[in-house]
Parts: structure tokens; C-alpha cells; sequence
């Protein structure tokens, strides 16, 4: 399983999965359709199903008209997004399987961002083998979603199932929010050595003009603030060590960032 990583509107990526062995493909959270469009053209491949993380219209803009295009493809979505995502099909829950190429990913549900989130897990396939999360708005590199639908307690739950995942695990979120998320990392974590070290490294990668996604989880766990509800030094910045309340307090000062 091939991954296309396509830029859309002013910072969201799209994700194309390509299977060459079947010239076929999926698209997770398809915000435009003319990238996904000129993606598969070039690789000259089928599209036949849409893997929506959740209904905001960055994530399910091209869904009309990529079923336009390809009738037969079909879109999952979470359960609780029923009547939400355009032309859903597949009602996903906690636990569900999807297959594509014959890769199997684990649905977790990541209520948080909104209060039907779900994403996407592919284990890796051999040691030497990365996982691939695709996590929508939930986890971002360096960052996580604001809280639209959902309480701090939710999305806590919902990122230690995230957190959990091995350390080898691609983050392949749905926005170039990198940068702005170490700016503000920097400022609750300044001792982190670890976070400076890629805060300075993301700087030089935007100023090329280079994507931050995927990153590894690894280094979330080391440099995300909104991971670390459990350490002392964020404790510390709370007062509190419930970790609803401590993630509830880093997540409102990132608010008003």
C-alpha cells in the first residue's frame, strides 16, 4: 500500500492509498477533488472507497463529486456521523476492520474534535514496518483538534488510545499546523530538549517549504504537549493532576495562543 500525501485548500492534506498490484485506490478524508483526481489519473487507478475521519467540510468537500465519478466507490464514516458525511455507506464503530490492499486497519473512535470522530490504524506489517494512523483532526504533529463537540475528558481518552499505539506508528494528520503547534509547545515545555531540537528542525523545513506530515509517534509522545497530561512539569503548570483537568488547561492557553 502506497501513500500520496496531496496538499488541499490553505493547509489540509489528503491522503490517496494505492494499491498498484489491483490499479486500485482510497481516499482518506478528500477535502478537494481535483487533486485526488489528477493523483489517480497519474497513477492511473480506480478509486473505490472514501475513509472519512469525521463530517467537517474540509474533510468531506469532494465526497459528491468523487461518487459522481466513481458510482460504485464506497464511504465509511463513523456511526455516530450518520447523516452527517455525504453518500455514507459503512457505519464504523470502535473496533471495526477496514481492508484495503490487503492491509487491515483497526477503527478507533476519537471523540473529541467532534463527538463522532473516528480514525484509522494500519499495523505494520513486519518489524522493519511503520504503522499508519490516520488520525483527522485529532492528533496533529506537535498539536491536537480544538474541542468542538467534545469534552477534555473525551479527548483524553481518545488520545491514550492514540498514545498507546507503537512508538514506530506514522501520524498522518489532516493539516500543516506543525509549526504553529511548536511555537506554542515551546512556551508550556521550555526545558524539553527533545521539542527544541524539533522546533528548530520544523522551522527549516517550512522555510524550505517541506510538509511536516506524517511524523512518527514516538516523537509526539517525547514533544506533545496535549500527550503529556502526566508528566510532573504539566502538573506543575495546572496545579492539578486529574488528566481531563490537566489536558483542559493546556488546551484552553492553546486557545487563546
Amino acid at each position: 500500500m502506497d501513500i500520496k500525501r496531496l496538499a488541499a485548500l490553505s493547509d489540509n492534506y489528503i491522503f490517496v492509498l494505492h494499491d498498484p498490484n489491483t490499479h486500485t485506490a482510497a481516499v482518506v478524508d478528500p477535502a478537494e477533488a481535483t487533486p485526488v483526481l489528477k493523483c489517480l489519473d497519474k497513477l492511473e487507478a480506480q478509486l473505490v472507497a472514501i475513509f472519512n475521519t469525521h463530517h467537517h467540510y474540509d474533510h468531506v468537500g469532494a465526497n459528491n463529486a468523487l461518487i459522481e465519478q466513481f458510482p460504485k466507490l464506497c464511504v465509511y464514516g463513523g456511526i455516530e456521523d450518520r447523516g452527517r458525511i455525504p453518500h455514507q455507506q459503512v457505519f464504523l464503530k470502535e473496533g471495526d476492520r477496514v481492508e484495503f490492499a490487503n492491509r487491515v486497519a483497526e477503527v478507533f473512535f476519537v471523540p473529541g474534535h467532534t463527538r463522532a470522530h473516528i480514525a484509522y490504524y494500519f499495523p505494520p506489517e513486519s518489524a522493519q514496518d511503520t504503522g499508519e494512523l490516520f488520525c483527522g483532526d485529532t492528533l496533529f504533529a506537535g498539536g491536537c483538534g480544538r474541542l468542538f463537540e467534545g469534552t477534555p475528558a473525551q479527548m483524553v481518552n481518545s488520545l491514550e488510545k492514540l498514545r498507546n499505539l507503537p512508538d514506530n506508528t506514522r501520524v498522518w494528520c489532516a493539516h500543516e499546523y506543525t509549526l504553529k503547534n511548536l511555537q506554542f509547545a515551546v512556551t508550556v515545555d521550555p526545558d524539553n530538549i527533545a521539542l527544541q531540537t524539533r522546533y528548530n528542525q520544523v522551522k527549516e523545513f517550512r522555510q524550505q517549504g517541506k510538509a511536516t506530515v506524517p511524523s512518527l509517534l514516538g516523537e509526539e509522545k517525547q514533544t506533545n504537549p496535549f500527550l503529556r497530561w502526566d508528566s510532573v512539569s504539566f502538573q506543575s503548570i495546572s496545579g492539578m493532576k486529574d488528566p481531563a483537568r490537566v489536558f483542559g488547561k493546556i488546551r484552553g492557553m492553546k486557545d487563546n495562543f
